[in-house]
């Protein structure tokens, strides 16, 4: 997420995370939405750790660990705040290994090949 607009453009766009942030806080302006960025695992499972007992929802796109980390999968488990997995592209149309997901069974939902619309409605399946 943190190289999203540079990485790939043509898969996932020239926009970046912070200014599609501002979009969503306007369209939901009664919604404290948090935004929270790792390019680590286990940073990542702290922070589902540290906000999965106080948030109404969680939106995740955990990336390449989609389809890596148990861990993950046990930390989303471990919550009561459900969460949406996301995904900018449709994992399904690129590369075999995208095809499975570790995490889609601890998930409440999944959401994937919407563009950073993907977020908008995750947010709405939250709300």
């Amino acid at each position: 997420m943190n190289l999203l607009g540079k990485r790939e453009p043509e898969i996932y766009g020239m926009q970046g995370f912070e200014s599609y942030l501002k979009q969503l806080r306007t369209t939901f302006p009664d919604c404290e939405i948090q935004y929270f960025q790792s390019n680590t695992e286990g940073t990542l499972i702290d922070k589902i750790h540290e906000a999965g007992f106080t948030v109404d929802g969680i939106i995740l796109n955990a990336g390449a660990y989609t389809h890596t980390s148990i861990a993950l999968r046990d930390a989303i488990k471990a919550v009561e705040a459900p969460v949406i997995e996301v995904h900018i592209s449709n994992v399904h149309v690129r590369e075999a290994f995208r095809h499975k997901s570790l995490i889609s069974a601890a998930c409440k939902g999944v959401i994937t090949g919407f563009g950073l619309d993907s977020y908008r409605l995750a947010i709405e399946a939250i709300i």
